[in-house]
């Protein structure tokens, strides 16, 4: 179970990183990220966040599947830090002024968090 949950979590974060990608080539969906702030497409600052945001995942990807045995042996406490930024993470989208973001990202990283508990909580 731990492996499917960790293939399910690295699926869902390439989502977020193609959603970032977009938001740095100037996508106007400034109202679904970082607070909802901005209407339309993101400043720069905006846009190295985004950045910043693809390089997280993509490295709370890889420690989940390295935690779930599938990628070389990263150090396990990657793996509960990816837990504790993506505990941190759903929360911030539950709490967000922005109904528009909190609509759509709350429940997706709820069900993030629930795949890295799996997996972790297997180790």
């Amino acid at each position: 179970m731990n492996q499917i949950a960790s293939i399910l979590y690295s699926v869902c974060s390439l989502g977020i990183i193609l959603f970032q990608l977009c938001l740095i080539a100037g996508a106007p969906w400034g109202r679904l990220t970082q607070g909802g702030k901005v209407d339309g497409s993101l400043p720069t600052s905006g846009r190295i966040a985004a950045a910043i945001n693809i390089l997280l995942f993509a490295a709370m990807s890889l420690a989940i599947l390295s935690a779930a045995g599938y990628w070389p042996n990263w150090p396990i406490w990657t793996g509960w830090t990816t837990l504790t930024i993506q505990a941190v993470s759903a929360i911030l989208n539950w709490i967000t002024p922005s109904v528009q973001e909190r609509k759509l990202w709350g429940p997706i990283t709820l069900v993030m968090l629930l795949f890295v508990l799996l997996v972790m909580l297997s180790v």
